[in-house]
């Protein structure tokens, strides 16, 4: 079975969001960067699923500028076995990620695309449910658990009302929730070994796809600050006569 794996580069989540200048994005210059937690995730289980002999080659797939490679690298230093960049300046929304993705997972007889559940930089949680209706492959969201019987798979998912475990047959779509697992730190030894590892890098323009982007981002701004002052009490008989004397509260 080969697997492949779309990871992105995101602003690192201990760093505090700031807004450039133009108000345009988010202030990337100078701001530690990262692979964005969830593909983290999804990388550590497609690992798993080599070391239990499930699966023959992991195909790390990045999108972005030439300097994704580094994000590409972290994967193939965790254990994967190659990387794509697809290089590109272009801001690109979920559905032209999912048409690139697909284009890739075609190209190289992909058995199972993994792919975190959304990017903590927008938050879209759409490109894995868009490359599953592009593909018409059966899809698995929100993945905490992943079972391979045969030649499906059982997934046990996270809903609104607690878990819900589905089967699908392959090849299909995951895309992995928090709770999944916890993923490795890269050993020295795996970091010099990923330097010698292929990546394909491809410019985007030539794959001839359609990436016209649908939405047209306005500005970016920050949130407004909270107002109001914090007022300490002494115990409960306090805050009972501070809710009574609040109009509207009791």
């Amino acid at each position: 079975m080969k697997v492949l794996v779309a990871v992105k580069r995101v602003v690192d989540y201990n760093v505090k969001i700031r807004i450039n200048q133009e108000q345009n994005a988010v202030e990337t210059e100078n701001v530690k960067m990262s692979m964005n937690p969830f593909d983290e995730i999804a990388v550590e289980e497609a690992l798993r699923l080599k070391e239990k002999g499930l699966v023959e080659e992991i195909t790390i797939l990045s999108i972005g500028k030439q300097i994704v490679q580094e994000t590409i690298r972290t994967a193939l230093a965790m254990g994967a076995d190659k990387g794509i960049l697809i290089q590109t300046d272009n801001k690109l929304e979920p559905l032209s990620l999912a048409k690139v993705i697909s284009h890739f997972v075609q190209e190289r007889k992909i058995d199972l695309a993994i792919l975190g559940k959304q990017a903590i930089d927008d938050d879209f949680n759409q490109t894995g449910q868009m490359l599953a209706g592009i593909l018409n492959w059966p899809q698995a969201t929100f993945a905490s658990k992943i079972v391979k019987e045969d030649n499906t798979m059982l997934v046990t998912r996270e809903v609104d009302g607690g878990l819900e475990t589905i089967k699908v047959n392959l090849p299909a779509v995951v895309t992995t929730d928090l709770r999944l697992n916890e993923p490795r730190y890269a050993s020295l030894p795996n970091i010099m070994k990923a330097k010698s590892k292929p990546i394909d890098i491809i410019e985007l323009e030539k794959l001839n796809i359609d990436i016209a982007n649908r939405l047209e981002e306005i500005s970016v701004s920050s949130p407004p600050e909270r107002g109001g002052s914090v007022k300490m009490l002494e115990n409960s008989k306090d805050l009972v006569e501070v809710l009574k004397n609040k109009e509207g509260v009791l």
